[in-house]
C-alpha cells in the first residue's frame, strides 16, 4: 500500500521492527500498543480512512476497531481473527456497529485452509483461484518438457485450439514475471498462469502437459487451525479421501481425532521415518505439510517425495524460500501472508471491485472489476484499446454470460473483467482508469 502511494503509519510493540519498516518502505512506524488510544492518536488514526489490525493477539485486534471506532470515528475497520470460536455461525452478530465494531473479518487459517483445498481439486496445479461463482478459474502450472506446446507462439494457441476457451495471462520466468503478448512463446520451467472457463480446466491442464490424478490417499502433517480446518473440508467435499494426519503434540492430537470423522491422527514428529512410514507416506498421492515450522515443512515434503509421495504442498512463510525450493521437487508451494494480503486487498481497493488476489509475494495481481458506461474501455475491440504494459483483459462476464477475452472482444457498461496485472504497472493501470472504470 505505501509503494502505490498510499499514506501509511505501522504501529508494532516491537521498535526493530517499526523502525526498519520505516527505513525500508515509505511510511511512518511507531512503537506501541495499537488498541492503546493515544498510540492511535499519535498514528493519525483521527485523519485515517482504514484500520487494519492483524497482529497475533486476537482481543488486541478487535479492542483496536473498537477504540479506533469510538474515539477517532475510523470509517473502515479490518481485523484478523484467527481463533475459531469467535468465527461460529451462531455468533454472527458479534461484529457489528451495536457490539464489537469490525467491518470485515480476515481469517487467515481458513483462507489458507481454502486455498490448500483448492490446489488439492485440481491436480497439477500450484494455484487455483475461482472467479464468477466458480465458473472461470485462474490456474497455476509448472511447464516441463511434457508440455506438448513449447515454443508454440501464443497466438498460435488459438488457431490451434479455436474452441478452447483458454487464456495465458501470466509467465513466471526465471523469477520475473511476465504479461505475454501474443507473439510470446512457453518455455521448460516457466510458471504460468492461464484463465479457463470451468469446464475447460482439464483440456488445459492436457495442453500445458498436466494429467495428473486427483489425490485419493493424503498424508496431512500440522494439526494447528489449517490442519483441522483442511481436515473438515476434505472430509466434506471429498468423502472417500483415505486421510492420515500427523501432530506432535499429543494433547492436540486426541483433541483432532475427536474432531474428525475418517480420519486417522498419529502423534509423532513428521520428520521421524518410523512416523512416516506407519502413515504409508510412499504409497500416498499427496503430502500436506504444515506445521508451524518452515524448515519441518520443506524436510518432511522432500522425505515423502523420495519415499514415493506423488505430490508435495507446502506451508511457507519466508518469502525467501519460494523460489527456491520448486526445484527441490515441491509442487505446491503456499504463502499464508500472500492469501492474507489478498483478502485485505479487497477492501482495501477502491470503487467497483470484487475481488483482489495477490501473486508470488505481490509480484502480480489478478482482479474482478465492473466496468461503467463512461469507461474507456467500452465499445472498443480489445485489440484496439491502447493498455499498458504489464496489464492483460483475460475474461469478460456479462450476466449469466462468461467470456475468454479475444482480440475482437468487446466490453459492455457493468460488465465485469477478470484483469492480471504486473505490480508495477498497478499505478499505471490506477491513472488510466481512475475516473472512468472505478476499480482503485
Amino acid at each position: 500500500m505505501a509503494a502505490e502511494g498510499n499514506e501509511v503509519t505501522m504501529i508494532d510493540i516491537s521498535p526493530e521492527r517499526a523502525h526498519k519498516a520505516a527505513e525500508s518502505y515509505d511510511l511512518r512506524g511507531i512503537v506501541g500498543h495499537a488498541s492503546h488510544p493515544d498510540v492511535l492518536e499519535q498514528a493519525g488514526a483521527a485523519d485515517s480512512d482504514m484500520l487494519i489490525a492483524v497482529t497475533f493477539a486476537d482481543e488486541v485486534n478487535m479492542i483496536a476497531c473498537e477504540v479506533a471506532r469510538a474515539l477517532f470515528n475510523v470509517p473502515t475497520k479490518i481485523a484478523r481473527v484467527r481463533a475459531q470460536s469467535y468465527l461460529r455461525p451462531e455468533w454472527s452478530d458479534l461484529f457489528n456497529e451495536n457490539h464489537i465494531s469490525i467491518d470485515y473479518i480476515i481469517s487467515p487459517e481458513i483462507e489458507v485452509a481454502r486455498a490448500i483445498h483448492r490446489r488439492i481439486m485440481t491436480p497439477g496445479a500450484f494455484e487455483m483461484i475461482p472467479f464468477a461463482e466458480d465458473r472461470l478459474r485462474l490456474i497455476g502450472v509448472r511447464l516441463t518438457e511434457e508440455c506438448p506446446v513449447l515454443n508454440t507462439p501464443l497466438r498460435q494457441l488459438t488457431e490451434l485450439f479455436p474452441d478452447l476457451a483458454v487464456n495465458v495471462c501470466g509467465i513466471s520466468r526465471d523469477g520475473r514475471m511476465m504479461v505475454p503478448d501474443a507473439d510470446d512463446h512457453l518455455e521448460v520451467n516457466d510458471e504460468i498462469y492461464f484463465i479457463a472457463m470451468a469446464d475447460h480446466v482439464q483440456r488445459g491442464m492436457r495442453l500445458f502437459g498436466h494429467e495428473e490424478k486427483e489425490a485419493r490417499r493424503i498424508v496431512l502433517c500440522g494439526g494447528g487451525n489449517i490442519g483441522l480446518f483442511l481436515a473438515r473440508e476434505i472430509e466434506a467435499a471429498q468423502p472417500s479421501v483415505l486421510l492420515k494426519m500427523i501432530e506432535a503434540n499429543k494433547e492436540r492430537a486426541e483433541y483432532i481425532a475427536g474432531q474428525i470423522r475418517n480420519g486417522v491422527v498419529l502423534n509423532g514428529d513428521s520428520l521421524d521415518i518410523e512416523i512416516l512410514n506407519e502413515a504409508k507416506v510412499g504409497a500416498s498421492e499427496a503430502i500436506i505439510a504444515l506445521t508451524n515450522d518452515d524448515e519441518v515443512n520443506i524436510l518432511t515434503s522432500l522425505l515423502a517425495k523420495r519415499a514415493g509421495c506423488q505430490r508435495a504442498v507446502t506451508l511457507v512463510n519466508n518469502p525467501a524460500y519460494e523460489n527456491l525450493i520448486g526445484s527441490l521437487g515441491v509442487d505446491v508451494v503456499v504463502n499464508p501472508r500472500s492469501t492474507t494480503i489478498s483478502s485485505i486487498l479487497q477492501h482495501v481497493r477502491r470503487g467497483r471491485i470484487r475481488g483482489v488476489y495477490s501473486l508470488r509475494d505481490g509480484a502480480a495481481e489478478v482482479m474482478e472489476a465492473e466496468a461503467v458506461e463512461t469507461s474507456a474501455l467500452v465499445g472498443q475491440p480489445l485489440r484496439e484499446l491502447d493498455l499498458p504494459d504489464g496489464l492483460m483483459i483475460g475474461a469478460i462476464i456479462r450476466g449469466d454470460q462468461v467470456m475468454i477475452a479475444r482480440g475482437d472482444s468487446e466490453i459492455e457498461a457493468r460488465d465485469r473483467i477478470i484483469l492480471f496485472v504486473r505490480k508495477d504497472a498497478v499505478k499505471k493501470v490506477e491513472k488510466l482508469f481512475a475516473v472512468r472504470l472505478e476499480f482503485f
